[in-house]
């Protein structure tokens, strides 16, 4: 899976459109090959953001789970403790 695709499901606050809409962008881009269509492929990957964006939405909205809802600062911090470990310390 592309590593710019985040999960969505089951956080509190819920996603928000514009993280459905960058998580479609990034999957159509990965799925193309390019971060910027040609103006004779513009309307068409327009679209199929459009549609992706759609599908999420409504998978996000159908989802259902018994687990409780994670905490994106907490979250955030575990993967920026997995970075560190993976990548070193900065500086």
């Amino acid at each position: 899976m592309c590593r710019n695709i985040r999960q969505l499901h089951n956080f509190e606050p819920p996603a928000t459109t514009d993280e459905v809409r960058a998580g479609a962008l990034q999957y159509v881009r990965k799925v193309s090959g390019s971060t910027k269509p040609s103006q004779a492929n513009e309307e068409a990957f327009a679209e199929a953001v459009e549609a992706v964006a759609q599908a999420t939405q409504h998978l996000l909205d159908h989802l259902t789970t018994s687990a409780p809802p994670k905490d994106r600062e907490v979250e955030a911090a575990k993967a920026r403790e997995r970075a560190q470990k993976r990548y070193g310390a900065a500086g």
